[in-house]
């Protein structure tokens, strides 16, 4: 039996379990008796993950850990083994946006989204892959996105480190496939790619790479105004304030605007689990822009793609800078 019926009295590992998605695969398998570990790198929202799960059938542990460091990964994984000797499900969700350009390069930005995005998930597995194999049955659940397979935000918006991530996600997943029926034919692999779910990812993501809007400095305001200003936007009559304002009002839209909540998103992950699909499209935009890339894939980086995603209703609400 896998896990057709449930996971009650099966073990789960969530990276990023602190809000979003994470938080929610985490609470929704705690409900259903899974006993579930979780890693994220704010202990506020572990706090917060723990205390909703706190009446719920299913134990849950936390552990503060940066996923693009194997140290810290090791030292999960170690934490874990101690507290339950088996683990059924791995789900790599962890995640960051930032690093948009390789011409106009941050290196320390780029290279710590490209770390979390995919070494995240190529460290845990590694680190867990003992305790999944040792197990009755087992799966792998990598979260990549439709960045994964469309590698932009728009015409005017670079994305280079996460699309390169999530494109790396999805290789390896899909190459799992094979791997694991070869040398470990009880444990399955699924790559999820979710279009525009509600989520706190852009609030998070500039809070870890030093760029909360209530604390940037004139020079990254600064150039924030030069990235915007090349996508066509005129913010000569906008203060540094109104800019700080303008950021995180988009983030909190981004979250808050979503076509589908964390909520959804998480039951269609756990939905695709049960029924062992390896390939999960999560959100309607999510299903057209997969159909737009492959009919056209030589089209889906023209300066018309993006409008006429707009036009059938999405990808309505990106996230710019």
């Amino acid at each position: 039996m896998r896990f057709e019926q449930g996971f009650q009295g099966r073990v789960a590992v969530v990276t990023g379990g602190g809000t979003g998605m994470g938080r929610e695969l985490v609470r929704q398998l705690a409900a259903d008796g899974c006993d579930v570990a979780t890693c994220d790198v704010i202990d506020d929202n572990l706090a917060e993950t723990r205390a909703l799960c706190s009446d719920l059938p299913g134990a849950v542990f936390t552990w503060i850990a940066d996923v693009s460091d194997e140290s810290q990964v090791l030292a999960f994984r170690d934490a874990v083994a101690d507290w339950r000797p088996n683990v059924h499900l791995l789900f790599n969700n962890a995640g960051i946006g930032g690093g948009g350009s390789v011409v106009d390069i941050d290196r320390q930005e780029w290279e710590k989204t490209f770390a979390v995005c995919w070494y995240g998930v190529y460290y845990n597995t590694l680190a867990f892959l003992p305790l999944l194999v040792k197990s009755d049955v087992g799966h792998v659940i990598n979260t990549s996105s439709v960045n994964g397979f469309w590698a932009t935000l728009g015409p005017g918006v670079p994305h280079t480190a996460y699309s390169a991530a999530k494109f790396a996600v999805k290789g390896f997943t899909e190459a799992l496939i094979t791997d694991f029926r070869i040398n470990a034919p009880h444990l399955r692999a699924s790559v999820v790619m979710p279009g525009h779910i509600g989520t706190s990812i852009a609030i998070n993501s500039r809070k870890l790479l030093g760029q909360d809007p209530k604390e940037m400095t004139s020079d990254q305001v600064q150039k924030v105004r030069e990235r915007l200003a090349r996508t066509g936007l005129d913010l000569s009559g906008a203060s540094d304030e109104d800019i700080r304002v303008g950021i995180q009002a988009q983030g909190e839209a981004f979250r808050d605007q979503a076509p589908m909540s964390a909520e959804v998103a998480a039951g269609i992950i756990l939905d695709a689990v049960r029924s062992e699909t390896w390939r999960v499209l999560v959100g309607d935009d999510a299903i057209l822009l997969d159909q737009m890339v492959r009919a056209e894939p030589t089209e889906a980086y023209e300066l018309d793609f993006l409008a006429r995603l707009h036009a059938k209703g999405a990808m309505t609400l990106t996230e710019r800078e």
